[in-house]
Formats: structure tokens, sequence, C-alpha cells
């Protein structure tokens, strides 16, 4: 069983930071690409940020310049940094992350999610 689970989101005033993490735990063999996500009540998630297992990193064009991810191998964990935050971003922010996940005598590689975190920016 792998899980995902996030934490570090919150209420901050426009113009802030936030930190959001993402740590995977379960059977994992290995973790390739991990990236976050927002969605917005009744609309599309969206694609926020990437980064492959080699350190590869890709952003939404309204975030770059604003927001970081990274990632430490060793802990299986994904990090958003969120710096100079509009109101526009507000979201519920879910990571995502393909995992490759030892069974008894087989293995698999699915792509999984966390169950998401809430930022709110206020203006």
């Amino acid at each position: 069983q792998v899980q995902l689970v996030e934490s570090g989101g919150g209420l901050v005033q426009a113009g802030g930071s936030l930190r959001l993490s993402c740590a995977a735990s379960g059977s994992i063999l290995s973790i390739n690409d991990m990236g976050w996500y927002r969605q917005v009540s009744g609309k599309q998630r969206e694609l926020v940020a990437s980064i492959t297992s080699g350190g590869t990193t890709n952003y939404a064009d309204s975030v770059k310049g604003r927001f970081t991810i990274f990632r430490d191998n060793a802990k299986n964990t994904v990090y958003l940094q969120l710096n100079s935050l509009k109101p526009e971003d507000t979201a519920v922010y879910y990571c995502n992350a393909k995992i490759t996940t030892l069974h008894t005598d087989y293995i698999t590689s699915n792509y999984y999610w966390g169950q998401g975190t809430q930022v709110t920016v206020s203006s």
C-alpha cells in the first residue's frame, strides 16, 4: 500500500509564502516523476509543477518565477515553495507521483495522488 501525505497548506495574505510537502510511504522501489496540481471548485485540475527523478523541472506559466518544486529522494518527499502568492493561487493542491511498488513476487508502476491541501490567499 502506497500513501502520499501532504502538509503545509493554510491561509496567507497576498505576497506571502508557503511551503507544501508531500511524503510517500509504503513498499516503494522507486519514484519517477513527481508533481503538484491544483484545483478550484468547478474547474479542472491543472498542473502547477513537476520534477523528474533526475531533477528536471517544469512549471505552469502562471507560477514561473514564483513557485519552486524540489525533492528529497532519500526521504521520498517532494516540496513546493510558493512565494509572492496571489489570490488566484487559491485552490486545493494535490501531490502526484509515479511509484514503482514491490509486491510479494511482482512489481507494479502506478500514479498515486495525495489527499489534497487547501491554500487560501487573501487580498
